[in-house]
C-alpha cells in the first residue's frame, strides 16, 4: 500500500521560514519524480516545486521560485520542502506527491498524501 505523509506544516508569521517534510512507504521512491502541490480556498491546485528521480533537476512554480528549495533523500525515501520569506498568499494546503512522467503537469502525479496546513500571517 503506498502511502506518503506530511508534516511539518503551522502557523507563521509572514518572513518566517518552514520545512516540510513527506515521508513515503509502498513505493519504489528512486522511480518516481516527487512534488509539492499547494491549494488554497477558492483556488485551483497548482505545483508549487518538483524534483527529479534522483534530485539532477528542479521546477519551480513563478510565485516561489527563488524562496523554496526542493530536495529529496531517495536514501530515507523522503522529499522536503524549505520555505524562506513566506508571505500570506502562501497560505495553503500542501501536498506532497509521486509522479509518472516529469512531474510539470497536475495530471502527472498519481499518488498523493494528505496534506499539511500552512497558514502565513501579515
Amino acid at each position: 500500500q503506498v502511502q506518503l505523509m506530511e508534516s511539518g506544516g503551522g502557523l507563521v508569521q509572514a518572513g518566517d521560514s518552514l520545512r516540510l517534510s513527506c515521508a513515503t512507504s509502498g513505493l519504489a521512491f528512486s522511480n518516481y519524480p516527487m512534488g509539492w502541490l499547494r491549494q488554497a480556498p477558492g483556488k485551483e491546485r497548482e505545483i508549487v516545486a518538483q524534483i527529479s528521480r534522483w534530485g539532477g533537476s528542479t521546477f519551480y512554480g513563478d510565485s516561489v521560485r527563488g524562496r523554496f528549495t526542493i530536495s529529496r533523500d531517495n536514501a530515507k525515501n523522503s522529499v522536503y520542502l524549505q520555505m524562506n520569506s513566506l508571505k500570506p498568499e502562501d497560505t495553503a494546503v500542501y501536498y506532497c506527491a509521486a509522479a509518472y512522467g516529469t512531474g510539470t503537469l497536475l495530471n502527472d502525479y498519481k499518488y498523493w498524501g494528505q496534506g499539511t496546513q500552512v497558514t502565513v500571517s501579515s
